[in-house]
């Protein structure tokens, strides 16, 4: 063995082993055309599992092969000063350098246990903009748009073609310029100088795929996405979707990851940017399934986000809860949740089995409806930064997390969620209008959690968000479990008066047993909006509901979940128009 070449072999133990991972993680994406084709919808769902799963045990097997490697080295500095010059020596000229990089640094944390970030030997800064790499070829089509605009759509189509069938491609193509040419006329739009901008790589998810790109007017930037259904009688347009919170609302972070082939990532979520204007880059590096580097980019912004502000972080607003400590900085969109030392009554789950539900739903369907979140280890903030109140909170309730010094808090377990509004305290401010909407998406997301096999479990308003669009959004997972796992039944009725007056039930209750019936007295207490929640999803109250949920996930179906606006459906729009010939 050459001694001095050691930093430049670990180099190349790590960067073999992301090239490695770089392209099963493209295997697995390009899969998911050939799926969608099929309509093979559990092959996607397991793809879209197998991605999320590939990094962490990529990194977890070069992990042992850097620590056999090295040896009693694994703990040199200098080493390892060498190791990172080697390896960013190796990917200067890579074109999903930031992706590498972010490789890297999970390889070294996990090979230095409870390590907070060293900006020495880590890529705690970017090395650079990362726009300095650019296809040779745009990853766009361009289509210039001229009247008629059936010809341009025809066009738009003909560049992803699919070994199936469209079920009519005349009335999609219909469909779709009859929308734009409307869409355009609204905007009182006259220019001559407008073009479509279309990524190549098609968006696949779940039992859909999405065509995304964008209409340039005059130099000013609309997005245009057309999702794409596979129905028995073949390929269809479900809608074409112009308006930046449709799109928003199917990149959002309560979504799983789209399975979408790109081999410059950067390129890409620039592309993505420019018509979705309030996603962060972390976001999108999440939505496309670089949600690792996501991390690493939110990170980043977050440092920048504290040099450039000085208020401090405090309680997050809202019921505290009996498992986490929440609190926020209130000029960032983001809350940190703690789990707690000790859970009070009534809460049984422990500490390992709250980390267990995060990682589920980590890897789950969120169909929309979950949050997504990050987990930091050993998170380090400044304490002038902490308020007192929150600092004695910490203390208190979980000091085995905390480590504290006079400048520093160092938080051992972390977990980090874009923040919203519970939804108890937006309805103590809702009009009936308002508290209408919200409701009825409360309802809505326990069914579509239903849909995928999640039982939320604790179900009270405070455990919802509402976000920036209105949706409400589930983010308490402690008690959540399969809903095939819960054994829903009906309340027999009492033998005699003293039974129904008994403070205790006369019925045996079992560890999973779930009564829908009690759900009113819990659920919501205001009575206006308890009647509109009974109006709206009543059938949540019956174990009848529950049930057949339970019999259509054991059959194996898997339910439309559509991650836009009914209303915009084709189906919906034009359902009493005639198909043209």
């Amino acid at each position: 063995m050459f001694e001095k070449l050691i930093p430049y072999d670990v180099a190349h133990i790590i960067l073999a082993d992301y090239s490695a991972y770089h392209r099963e993680y493209k295997r697995i994406t390009k899969r998911a055309k050939i799926r969608f084709e099929r309509r093979d919808w559990k092959g996607i769902q397991a793809d879209s599992n197998e991605r999320v799963t590939l990094y962490r045990d990529s990194v977890g097997a070069t992990t042992e092969k850097v620590l056999e490697f090295l040896g009693v080295r694994h703990h040199n500095r200098d080493t390892w000063k060498l190791v990172k010059q080697m390896f960013t020596e190796e990917i200067f000229n890579f074109n999903s350098r930031n992706i590498a990089e972010t490789y890297y640094n999970s390889v070294y944390r996990h090979s230095h246990k409870g390590l907070s970030v060293d900006e020495e030997l880590m890529y705690v800064e970017a090395t650079g903009t990362y726009r300095e790499f650019k296809s040779r070829i745009p990853i766009y089509h361009t289509l210039h748009l001229i009247q008629p605009f059936h010809h341009t759509i025809r066009q738009l189509f003909a560049f992803y073609p699919f070994d199936a069938p469209f079920e009519d491609l005349d009335r999609d193509v219909f469909y779709v310029s009859d929308t734009l040419e409307r869409k355009l006329k609204s905007l009182n739009f006259t220019g001559n100088t407008s073009r479509i901008e279309l990524l190549k790589s098609i968006f696949f998810r779940n039992k859909a795929a999405y065509i995304v790109g964008r209409l340039v007017l005059n130099e000013h930037i609309r997005p245009l996405v057309i999702p794409l259904l596979h129905k028995e009688n073949g390929i269809f347009a479900d809608t074409v979707l112009l308006e930046k919170n449709d799109v928003s609302s199917i990149f959002g972070y309560n979504r799983s990851y789209f399975l979408t082939d790109t081999d410059i990532a950067s390129e890409m979520v620039d592309f993505l940017r420019t018509i979705l204007p309030t996603k962060s880059m972390g976001e999108l590096y999440n939505s496309i399934g670089f949600e690792k580097h996501g991390k690493t980019v939110m990170f980043r912004d977050f440092l920048r986000h504290l040099f450039m502000t000085e208020d401090s972080f405090i309680s997050a607003p809202g019921i505290k809860g009996l498992v986490m400590i929440v609190f926020t900085l209130p000029s960032y969109p983001f809350v940190f949740k703690v789990i707690k030392d000790r859970f009070p009554a009534p809460k049984k789950v422990t500490e390992k089995e709250v980390k267990e539900k995060y990682t589920l739903v980590s890897s789950h369907d969120r169909v929309g409806r979950m949050a997504d979140s990050h987990m930091f280890e050993n998170f380090v903030f400044e304490r002038s930064r902490f308020s007192e109140e929150l600092i004695e909170e910490l203390l208190e309730d979980a000091p085995s997390k905390i480590k504290l010094t006079d400048q520093h808090i160092e938080i051992t377990h972390l977990y980090v969620e874009k923040r919203m509004i519970p939804l108890n305290l937006y309805l103590e401010k809702a009009s009936l209008e308002e508290a209408e909407d919200v409701i009825n998406e409360y309802g809505k997301a326990i069914k579509q959690m239903a849909a995928v096999n999640i039982f939320p479990g604790d179900m009270l308003l405070k455990n919802f968000g509402v976000t920036r669009l209105r949706r409400v959004v589930f983010y308490d997972y402690d008690e959540i479990g399969f809903l095939t796992d819960y054994n829903f039944r009906v309340i027999p009725p009492a033998r005699d008066l003293e039974q129904e007056m008994s403070g205790e039930p006369w019925y045996s209750v079992g560890p999973n047993d779930v009564f829908p019936e009690e759900f009113p007295r819990f659920l919501i207490g205001r009575r206006e909006i308890r009647e509109i929640f009974q109006r709206l999803h009543g059938d949540l109250f019956t174990a009848k509901y529950w049930i057949g949920v339970q019999n259509m996930l054991k059959r194996g179906e898997l339910v439309d979940i559509y991650p836009y606006r009914q209303r915009l459906r084709f189906s919906k729009v034009y359902k009493d128009t005639q198909s043209p010939s």
